[in-house]
């Protein structure tokens, strides 16, 4: 797996991950699993891959200058 998730959409995807996550806690009633739809962002940005990013061939992580 190559990385295709670059810095600031990681540190996105994150923090989305984790709010969503934070309803399993916080919001009462059955909606609150909705939450678990944060694994996908959370767990995209920890590891910097999209699978949806290599389907649709995007690209957010930086050039590395050729040495």
């Amino acid at each position: 797996m190559r990385s295709n998730v670059g810095g600031i959409d990681r540190v996105l995807r994150i923090l989305v991950g984790l709010g969503l996550l934070s309803l399993l806690v916080w919001y009462p009633g059955e909606w609150r699993w909705v939450g678990l739809v944060g694994l996908v962002p959370l767990l995209t940005g920890l590891f910097s891959f999209c699978p949806l990013y290599t389907l649709l061939g995007l690209n957010t992580c930086p050039l590395k200058s050729a040495e």
